[in-house]
């Protein structure tokens, strides 16, 4: 009977930790993003200028070696880091399947060109 009392007592805490250890993991989890993803933090736009809308928007990514934050067809993606370094823009597709892409003459960003006519300019800073 003497030997019951401690062994329920380790088993008790055993449980306890087990349950600390699973719930410490999920809160860990619960934070980080599947390798090679991305998710939108904030979207702002600002159309106080007539037929213009500025829209600024902050990505957070989570890319394999060798990759980086970039965009694919106007989503935040992981993108190879040879396009960003090398600033060629249109090779990570970043226009959507109906519109063109072309590079700023200064290489600062790109513009995607709808069918109609409309024109969406993008620069990186």
């Amino acid at each position: 009977m003497q030997f019951l009392r401690p062994a329920w007592a380790l088993t008790a805490a055993a449980v306890c930790f087990l349950l600390l250890l699973l719930l410490h993991s999920q809160i860990l989890r619960e934070g980080q993003l599947v390798a090679g993803t991305c998710e939108i933090v904030t979207l702002d736009r600002d159309s106080s200028q007539p037929r213009r809308t500025i829209a600024r928007q902050t990505a957070r990514c989570a890319c394999k070696k060798g990759q980086i934050a970039g965009t694919t067809r106007a989503r935040p993606a992981c993108v190879d880091v040879r396009i960003i370094t090398s600033r060629q823009w249109c090779e990570m597709t970043p226009c959507l399947e109906d519109e063109g892409c072309n590079l700023l003459v200064n290489q600062s960003g790109w513009t995607c060109t709808q069918p109609g006519g409309r024109v969406k300019t993008t620069t990186v800073s």
